[in-house]
């Protein structure tokens, strides 16, 4: 049953100081039992990433994030393109200065996924590009159609992708980023699942429903495990490996001494299925 959903962050805008419905001019937020998904619906603009997408996209990830009955999120588009990236017709009448702006906002709405404690895969069909690659790539998971292809164009251009390869770069490996990066060339989805771009490729009228069973797969069991685990690994990659164990083990040791932590290891011992109160 898909519910109406209301969100706190739309409240600041509006001065009213109460909740308001999340409904968006370029994005579709539906819940469905404990997923949401969110749709970039600008298919007439190859859902580019304009300021005002990316503003609904990081309330609609906060808002989302919020929902603490809630375990995992879908990111999907509507039409033939996933994202063509920024809005180049935007970006060609900003300043500096709102350019700033642009990708500083940019950056937080591609973070707020690895930030909110929900699985999120992304579903692309399509061509992702620049910062429509970014936004693939900064999902935790993602299944691509057959059809799907991925580019970071700047370098065949005059404007470098240098914030799409932030989160590009980080998924496939120095040689292949750069590859991507100079070249400006685009790499079908084959190609993206063997340079670990993506996770799952299956055939283009397969990709809504295997985008469901993968995220039912993704987000078994605890919910605030899942949570603290998500947190912990993102944190941890980005340490050194004396510094990732020192915080694993705090981080572990606390986890299985309480709540969902420890229940698990109980319900082994005493032969019984676990029971969640999904809290640490």
């Amino acid at each position: 049953m898909t519910e109406r959903v209301f969100s706190p962050f739309l409240a600041g805008r509006t001065g009213s100081g109460k909740t308001c419905p999340v409904e968006y001019e370029h994005l579709g937020f539906e819940r469905d039992g404990g997923t949401v998904t969110i749709t970039l619906d600008r298919p007439d603009r190859r859902n580019c990433l304009s300021s005002d997408v990316l503003g609904e996209l990081l309330d609609a990830f906060r808002a989302a994030g919020a929902l603490d009955d809630v375990s995992g999120i879908v990111l999907a588009s509507t039409g033939p393109v996933f994202s063509a990236g920024h809005d180049l017709a935007q970006m060609a009448a900003m300043s500096e200065d709102e350019l700033r702006a642009l990708f500083e906002l940019c950056t937080e709405a591609m973070t707020s996924m690895a930030e909110v404690p929900q699985v999120v895969v992304a579903r692309v069909q399509g061509l992702a590009t620049a910062a429509g690659a970014q936004l693939a790539a900064s999902a935790d998971l993602v299944v691509a159609s057959e059809d799907a292809a991925f580019a970071t164009p700047g370098g065949k251009g005059g404007l470098f992708c240098h914030t799409p390869l932030v989160a590009v770069a980080r998924q496939v490996g120095r040689k292949r980023a750069v590859e991507l990066a100079l070249t400006g060339g685009t790499i079908d989805a084959a190609t993206a699942l063997d340079w670990g771009l993506v996770n799952r490729v299956v055939p283009a009228a397969d990709l809504e429903a295997a985008t469901t069973e993968f995220l039912g797969y993704a987000t078994r069991g605890s919910r605030s495990a899942k949570a603290l685990g998500k947190r912990t690994l993102y944190r941890q990659l980005d340490m050194t490996v004396d510094d990732a164990y020192e915080m694993a083990v705090d981080v572990m040791s606390r986890a299985a001494a309480h709540g969902d932590g420890r229940e698990w290891p109980r319900a082994f011992v005493e032969k019984r299925a676990p029971v969640w109160p999904h809290r640490d």
